[in-house]
């Protein structure tokens, strides 16, 4: 179903109408971003029909990889765009973090590439970043329940495989600024907060390290600090090294662990 279907099945906040009836500039940005949307997802349906996880991305590189040396703790980063342009190497040097961050991605199509792309790197720790794509209707309309629920397979897959897992919040949104809504009016900044919210609920549950981006990038307004960000959803410089040491932190932490940083 295309984006435009989410939004008539109440997915997504219906853009407000002028008192005269006729679209004002919050429902014109609305529809912008969901025509948007379409046209980048018809561009893909050739992957989505034929490598719907986009398992080419990484398989040579996976395979080059092999396994872990004696004594080699890895570290997976696996995401969507946020991961996908974290040049690790700058932010963590020495570290050999491996990324495995494909932009756009949703939970789903994470949950197709989990084992060629995590499990069979035989990682230490998985730091997972996710569900902003799904909340936009990347790959469809999902409800919270749906994405928790890939959340929640990922993570018993790889306690399964003995793979210590960092559950990330997502990152806050700011469409304050008109050249910045075409990738936030789509994600609702409450359905954020409501994701997070049962993130953090179902880390402490299960005793998993929950690395909380989002309390340290969120300004006063609940967005995230503008200062944090050049488009309004991926971060900046400056947000990645907001990021950074949290991340590092939540490695150490995380049960079991034996990584010193």
């Amino acid at each position: 179903m295309c984006a435009a279907g989410a939004h008539a099945q109440g997915m997504y906040p219906q853009p407000n109408q002028s008192t005269a009836g006729a679209p004002n500039a919050t429902a014109l940005e609305g529809m912008e971003a969901v025509e948007n949307l379409d046209r980048w997802r018809e561009s893909l349906i050739p992957m989505f029909m034929n490598d719907y996880g986009d398992l080419q991305r990484y398989r040579e590189a996976d395979a080059k990889l092999g396994n872990p040396k004696p004594g080699e703790q890895r570290v997976v980063f696996f995401g969507d765009s946020i991961t996908d342009i974290w040049d690790l190497n700058q932010y963590f040097p020495g570290k050999g973090y491996i990324n495995r961050g494909i932009s756009g991605q949703t939970t789903e199509q994470m949950l197709v590439r989990f084992r060629q792309d995590v499990v069979d790197l035989r990682p230490a720790v998985v730091v997972i970043l996710a569900g902003t794509n799904d909340i936009a209707g990347n790959t469809g309309p999902e409800t919270l329940a749906q994405i928790e629920g890939n959340f929640e397979t990922m993570v018993e897959v790889a306690r399964a495989s003995r793979i210590r897992v960092v559950l990330s919040s997502l990152t806050p949104e700011n469409g304050t600024r008109p050249e910045w809504t075409t990738y936030t009016v789509l994600r609702p900044p409450q359905e954020i907060v409501q994701l997070n919210d049962w993130l953090k609920r179902y880390c402490k549950a299960h005793r998993l390290v929950y690395l909380d981006y989002y309390s340290a990038m969120v300004d006063a307004d609940g967005r995230m600090n503008p200062d944090l960000t050049g488009d309004g959803l991926h971060p900046n410089a400056a947000g990645f090294a907001v990021m950074a040491p949290l991340a590092r932190r939540a490695i150490r932490e995380a049960p079991g662990n034996p990584l010193v940083e």
